[in-house]
Parts: C-alpha cells; structure tokens; sequence
C-alpha cells in the first residue's frame, strides 16, 4: 500500500490546483484492482491526483458470508485495518465483493465528504453509492448509475508507448504481422480443457503461418497448467514470443506491438483493454458460456471491434474505445456537483447558527 500515482499538472480548465485525494479499494486481486486503478489513473489525466492503493484482507470465515453480511467495519480486516481510518479520501473507488462494506460505510463515516464510487454490479440497491459504473451488459439502471461497455482498465496511448519502449530489444526484430494472443482460463462459466486448448493451438498456427508473421503469447493466472502446457508445445516453434513469466509480462508491450490481438471470451477485462487499441480484435472461444457475457461480445461485434476467430487474420479500423475516460469525465462532473452543494449546505449551516 502507498503512493502509486500522482498526476501532471493541472490540465486547462482545472479549477482546483489541490490534488484529489483517491482510494482505490479491491482484494487486490489485478483483475479486480486494475479495473478500479485504471479509472483512478484516468481521473488523475484529468485532474491532479494522489492515488493509494488499498487492499482489503478479511478474515476467513468473512469470505464465506454473503457480502451483505459482512460487518461494515475495518476492525475485523484480517490485516491492514490502520490503513482504514480518517483522515478519508475525496474519492474512493471500489471494486469487487470484499470492498462493499466499507464503500457502503465510509460515506457515513466521512458524513457525506467522500465520493463513493463502486464499480460492476454491487448486487445491492444503487443508493448506497454515489456512484455505481458497470459494465452496460449487466442491465443495471438508476439515477447515480453510469453503465460503460466493458470494464475500466489500464490502457493508455503513453502506457503502451512505454511498455513498447521497455521491451523493444524482444519485439522490434519480430516479422509483421504480429499477433497477439491473450488466453483466459477458468471462470464462473467457462473452462479451458485440453481439447480446447488443442483447437485453439490448431487455429492459431494456422493463422500465424498463413499471414508469415509472428506470435506473441501471454497467459492469465488462471490459464490451467494442461492448457498452457499444451499450447506453448504446440506453439514454441513459431516465429515469435510465448512469455514464461520470466522478467515482466509484457501484456503492454504485446498490445503496442500487435497488427492483431485474439483475446479468449471468458474475460471482460482483456477484450476492453483490447479494444482500446483501435486493432482488429478477435475472439477465442471457450468451454461453457454465460448469456450477460455473450451480450458484451454482441456489444463489441456490432461497434465493429471484435470478430469470431477462424483462423484467419485480417485488417480492418473502428474508433478506439474510450470507456475509461469517459468514465473518469463523469466521475469529475458529478463530484464537482457534490462539491457544490456542500459548500450551499455549509454556507446555510453558517447562516443558520448566526441568526
């Protein structure tokens, strides 16, 4: 936990040179917690911003209760309760389960002083929140309730430029086109058997041998080891990079280089942060499937962002996703409208006691 980010100086139009005071609040699991950071880090482009990074580590016998359950408290965390005390934030982003008791607590804690912002769908009435942003495929609606396509990540032009840069003596010398390849694994519901994991590898050197250009491969934490086992075997030999998780993934530097990204379609995180790049994004399919995940690739389809995977690779443009930003823009207006009727209840209070 600590300082992660401070943003530039004010941008035009800042009326406020104070940097916002932002907490990021997950399990830290990084799919849970980049979805939350990457729109800290978007807030912070627009605004000055001190960015902390908190983790929450509840007991164990709390991560077998419903969330609404879980006592609104920071003295039962199993470890890092002192990082939970005033003075609290201007903002405070959450994301997942385990952070719900203490978005739905600190806005009575901080008497109204912190922005709560609560990030997919809390499965709890909206009004708790300030601020709930899901993915628009889950059907959530309600006055404080601002749905973007995808989820909010970390990808920015100045990232990839970045990872580009770091990694440039791996990549600058692979053949075009380059092809990057994300694979998922196991979720709720999807798998990824051997035999998938064989169809994919089929269809991916296909691809990549037919277009003559390269493969970069990179894997999630819960890619299962038979899958990945089998499709770095059944790839190795292509021109290219499979990351080992030797050194820093280079999940950045793949998505920068890239001519053409396939992402597996168990994931909402990675065919967002894909369709930030403006490239042709494909989708590969996995065991099992989930109707509100299927209406997001349907989403992704019909912007002219994804394709279903044949083993072919084209060419074609679409307008970059810009969900995280336009995202973090809402954030700053309706905490700006907060801020106001602050200062008008102050100003009345003030009135009030004087008279």
């Amino acid at each position: 936990m600590g300082l992660t980010s401070v943003a530039p100086e004010p941008q035009p139009g800042t009326t406020r040179s104070t940097p916002l005071r932002i907490w990021v609040v997950s399990d830290g699991r990084a799919g849970i917690e980049n979805q939350a950071l990457g729109l800290a880090e978007a807030i912070a482009e627009l605004r000055p911003a001190e960015i902390v990074v908190k983790r929450l580590l509840w007991p164990r016998w709390a991560r077998r209760i419903p969330s609404r359950l879980l006592p609104a408290s920071p003295r039962f965390l199993h470890a890092g309760r002192a990082d939970f005390q005033p003075p609290w934030p201007d903002l405070w982003i959450g994301n997942g389960r385990a952070s719900l008791p203490l978005s739905i607590g600190v806005r009575r804690w901080s008497k109204g002083e912190t922005f709560v912002v609560q990030l997919q769908d809390p499965l709890r009435p909206s009004r708790l929140f300030d601020l709930v942003i899901p993915p628009s495929h889950d059907g959530l609606v309600g006055d404080n309730v601002f749905p973007i396509l995808g989820t909010p990540h970390r990808v920015t032009s100045a990232r990839l430029d970045l990872a580009l840069a770091e990694f440039a003596d791996r990549v600058a010398k692979l053949p075009h086109p380059r092809v990057a390849v994300l694979i998922g694994g196991k979720a709720k519901a999807y798998g990824l058997s051997p035999a998938r994991a064989e169809a994919l590898a089929r269809t991916i050197r296909q691809a990549v041998v037919e277009c003559g250009g390269a493969l970069m491969m990179t894997f999630s934490r819960r890619t299962p080891n038979p899958a990945r086992r089998i499709l770095t075997e059944a790839l190795q030999d292509l021109p290219g990079w499979i990351w080992d998780d030797t050194g820093d993934n280079p999940f950045f530097a793949f998505l920068a280089a890239a001519d053409a990204i396939l992402v597996t379609e168990d994931s909402a995180n990675m065919p967002a942060e894909a369709a930030a790049t403006g490239k042709p994004v494909y989708l590969l399919p996995m065991d099992g499937g989930q109707p509100r995940r299927a209406r997001f690739h349907q989403a992704l389809q019909a912007a002219g962002v994804t394709r279903p995977f044949s083993g072919k690779i084209d060419s074609w443009t679409y307008e970059p996703l810009r969900e995280t930003e336009r995202a973090a823009r809402e954030v700053l207006r309706r905490f700006a409208i907060r801020q106001h009727e602050m200062v008008l209840f102050r100003s009345s209070a003030r009135r009030m006691g004087e008279g």
